[in-house]
């Protein structure tokens, strides 16, 4: 490496380490499907999507509740964009199931602090601000179009498309968005081997805890709607996404789901996060599971965190309202899981979208 290599990538690093702004913005945008768009029962013909991003220095922050159920951070709503850089990383994030955009928002704010256009997406069929589906439940891989359909809306917005740098994209997702941002990597789903699973663990494939009668109402749905059977057909179709250079999967279910083949395909950077308490999706399953299969990937397993851990923190009402969703850990730990995940996904980034990008310019 010649001296001025050099001299350029530590004053690119330094200049990364220092240009995070202090202000967080917070906008929401309605975007359109295609007209192929499966959209799987929902009321709701577009695509919610909760945007957290570097706000102006003067933007004033305030803080964030889902409701008065969760606490979804600090942000300034429909701030003006930071004048400065020119461009910034971006990256999509994927909720759990039954969940929605805003209960990412303990991992968006850092992310946008440090310096990323973030943008979440409300699922169709399968978020807490709408009915929920059998076939928003049910249709797993149909997430991952809603995420490329998402990442092509942003580049065309006015507003963030311009500043949004398309050579720094990733994706990051909790739960059954962890599974959505590993699809987008390249793993695809093996529907028949889910289905051979489900013969003798009958308890497990008959619904999620958000909804208990699935696999009995998506029977019924079948016969009325033939769009889901036409999705089934292409479960295991690639939805792999070239744009996303680096994906960070927190807690991702349906081990027994994935084609083996493909998940040692995976070329892109891949960090996977789990809690060693979660019983919605066992490390030993999913996570680690993925993590000996995919290359280079790397594992976190955290001790003492559980599966909704990875949610907002909890209101007094929220506890409340939803004792097992806020319950498995004091607020103040909660917190504490949630600065550790923060870091990690920040550092993740940095690495392969901030860091990668400096190194390719630093070689030209």
């Amino acid at each position: 490496m010649s001296i001025r290599v050099w001299l350029l990538l530590i004053w690119a690093s330094a200049a990364v380490a220092t240009a995070a702004p202090a202000k967080v913005g917070e906008a929401s945008r309605d975007f359109p499907g295609e007209p192929n768009t499966n959209w799987r029962g929902a009321e709701k013909h577009v695509l919610h999507v909760e945007i957290w991003y570097p706000a102006a220095a003067s933007s004033t922050e305030a803080p964030q509740q889902i409701g008065s159920l969760f606490d979804a951070g600090h942000a300034a709503p429909n701030a003006s964009l930071a004048s400065a850089p020119k461009r910034f990383p971006f990256i999509l994030l994927s909720h759990g199931t039954g969940g929605q955009a805003l209960q990412l928002a303990w991992l968006a704010e850092p992310l946008a602090r440090r310096g990323f256009i973030v943008a979440a997406v409300n699922h169709p069929g399968n978020n807490a601000t709408d009915t929920y589906t059998a076939a928003g439940f049910a249709l797993w891989w149909e997430r991952a179009r809603d995420m490329s359909i998402v990442l092509d809306r942003m580049l065309a917005e006015p507003t963030f498309g311009p500043r949004i740098d398309s050579s720094r994209i990733g994706a990051a997702g909790f739960s059954l968005g962890g599974y959505t941002v590993l699809e987008l990597a390249g793993a695809t789903t093996d529907w028949n081997a889910f289905l051979a699973f489900c013969k003798t663990h009958e308890d497990f494939c008959a619904g999620p805890p958000e909804f208990r009668h699935l696999r009995d109402e998506l029977e019924t749905a079948m016969k009325q709607d033939p769009s889901i059977n036409e999705s089934i057909q292409r479960a295991g179709a690639s939805y792999r996404d070239n744009r996303i250079r680096a994906v960070f999967a927190i807690a991702p279910p349906l081990g027994v789901a994935f084609n083996p083949t493909d998940l040692a395909r995976i070329t892109i950077p891949v960090q996977l996060v789990v809690g060693d308490k979660d019983p919605e999706a066992p490390a030993k399953d999913n996570a680690q599971h993925f993590a000996q299969l995919i290359p280079h990937a790397t594992l976190n397993i955290l001790p003492g965190a559980s599966h909704y851990t990875f949610l907002d923190v909890c209101t007094d009402a929220g506890a409340a309202k939803f004792p097992q969703l806020c319950e498995t850990e004091p607020s103040a730990e909660r917190e504490k899981f949630h600065d550790q995940v923060s870091a990690m996904a920040v550092a993740f980034f940095d690495d392969h979208l901030h860091s990668g990008h400096w190194h390719r310019a630093a070689k030209h």
